[in-house]
Order: C-alpha cells, then structure tokens, then sequence
C-alpha cells in the first residue's frame, strides 16, 4: 500500500494524508452492521429493512466523503465512478430502510452493492499500482459481487437470513477496511515531518 513514484495517468494524484478517516469510518459502519447481525436473534422485516437500508446510507456517505481524498482528480472518469457507487448505496439503503419486505431487502441490497462492488471492482483493476487503495478496492468490489449474488437465493428464509448473508459480508469488507485505514494512518504518521523530527 505505497504511492507510486509519480501518478501513471491524468485522472490520479498522491492520495490525501487524512483518506484514513473515512476507510476507518466506513470500517467501523461495516463492523458494526456486521455485528448487530449476529448478535439480532430473530429481527422483525421493518427491524431488517431499517438495520440494512442504513448500513447502505452511512456507507454510501462515507464514500461519497473519500472521493475527494483517494486521489483521483475531481470530475475525471474514475472519481464519477466512485461517486456513482456512493450515490447507488446511498439511495438504495434510502429505499430500503422505507420498505420493509424481505423481497425489497433482497432485491435492491443485492442491486446496491452490486453495482457498488462493480464500481469497486474496476477501480481497482485500472489503479492497481496507481492507488494505494487500488487492492482494497479489488477484494471489497469482490466480497460485494459475492454478497450481492447471494442474497436473491436467501429472500424465502426471511430477515435472519438475510441479514445473515448481508452480514457477513459487512464483517469481511469490515476488516479489510480497517486494514487499510490503520496502515493508510501508519504511512501518514511515518510520513508527517513530526516524524522526521
């Protein structure tokens, strides 16, 4: 997770000092949305659509909030694409959390973070070696488009399941996330020049 020497392409610059605290962010969102999936014994449909739609409203703001910092330059293809994906996330948790049904959860959460994921996905592979989150992307893109797979097969068992699968994917994603925010801090402390002090 280093900065190339010198960005590849137009669309990239180095990556903001601070873009360790909305990975963190939206770590701690995935993390907790993972949990609360655990620990819900038997959660009610309006209990599940709430639970789930804001999951994908904070996540969507959250990454609405790093466009800016990942460096890719504002306006150029790759940061609309982000945005894209921030903005599929935020009205889909939107619409989920106001229609409570296992069908609505299954269908546009599996909608949400497919296309995120695809958004994710793609970024990652044309900035591998270009963004220090070019990886992140790749393997958060992936667990999405898994998840995202998943969740129509799950409709029938009710909201434990799907919050279940949901979940679980939160968890992974989750993770990573934190993984990345902790060295993206690290790097930026190392790099600060109250450390070269």
């Amino acid at each position: 997770m280093t900065l190339p020497a010198a960005p590849a392409d137009p669309a990239s610059l180095p990556a903001a000092a601070d873009l360790w605290k909305p990975v963190l962010v939206r770590a701690a969102v995935a993390l907790g949305f993972g949990a609360l999936t655990v620990f819900w014994a038997s959660p009610s449909q309006a209990g599940m659509a709430w639970a789930g739609g804001l999951y994908l409203l904070a996540t969507g703001v959250v990454l609405l909030w790093s466009v800016n910092r990942t460096g890719l330059v504002v306006g150029s293809r790759p940061s609309k694409i982000l945005s894209a994906a921030g903005a599929v996330l935020t009205g889909t948790g939107a619409a989920v959390a106001f229609l409570p049904s296992s069908l609505v959860f299954g269908v546009l959460v599996a909608l949400g973070l497919g296309l995120a994921g695809a958004a994710e996905l793609y970024l990652g592979i044309t900035h591998r070696g270009r963004s220090v989150l070019a990886r992140d992307w790749m393997a958060s893109g992936a667990v999405a488009l898994g998840t995202a797979g998943l969740l129509p097969f799950f409709i029938d068992l009710g909201p434990h399941a799907l919050l279940g699968v949901a979940g679980g994917g939160a968890i992974i994603t989750g993770v990573l996330w934190a993984l990345a925010g902790l060295t993206l801090r690290h790097d930026a402390r190392a790099d600060s020049p109250e450390a070269v002090n």
